[in-house]
């Protein structure tokens, strides 16, 4: 397990293709409070149900300054296979080198159906992003549920 991220972190940039091929960073989103979040694989059940969630509460995320991004080991052809298919109005980033996902702490062992497997812990942050493109963590949650997570962070963060 690499380290952790936590409040007052530091958030990583990066720079990632989205499901077109157009390059995402980061710092595009200066000024703004960004949920970004990492899943195991595009197209599997409970990744379809966070990334269903939080299309279904995009308005009233975006409605309070917050952008949603998220980020897995596809790639981006099956990215755009997921948006598609789940009709998804927010990017999703491929990142299949897992550069990013370790650096954000995201990688590491996890239970199975019982076993351990080593990859993608299923987190997500909340970075404020300065003026500079420079962002903080201001929320880093690792392992949560794909079911109810969105509405659980909608009510800590007052959306």
């Amino acid at each position: 397990m690499d380290k952790r991220l936590e409040m007052g972190s530091l958030a990583p940039d990066f720079a990632l293709p989205d499901s077109t091929g157009e390059t995402v960073r980061l710092s595009d989103f200066a000024d703004q409070r960004v949920i970004v979040y990492f899943y195991p694989a595009a197209l599997t059940p409970g990744c379809t149900t966070q990334a269903v969630d939080f299309s279904a509460a995009l308005a009233e995320l975006n409605g309070a300054g917050v952008k949603v991004l998220g980020i897995s080991p596809d790639t981006p052809a099956k990215l755009a296979k997921f948006v598609a298919q789940e009709s998804l109005g927010f990017p999703l980033l491929a990142d299949p080198d897992k550069n990013v996902i370790q650096a954000y702490g995201a990688w590491g062992t996890r239970k199975l159906y019982g076993k351990e497997v080593t990859g993608v812990l299923r987190s997500t942050f909340v970075v404020d992003v300065d003026a500079h493109g420079k962002g903080t963590i201001a929320l880093a949650q690792y392992n949560v549920k794909a079911t109810g997570h969105v509405e659980r962070l909608r009510r800590e963060l007052g959306v």
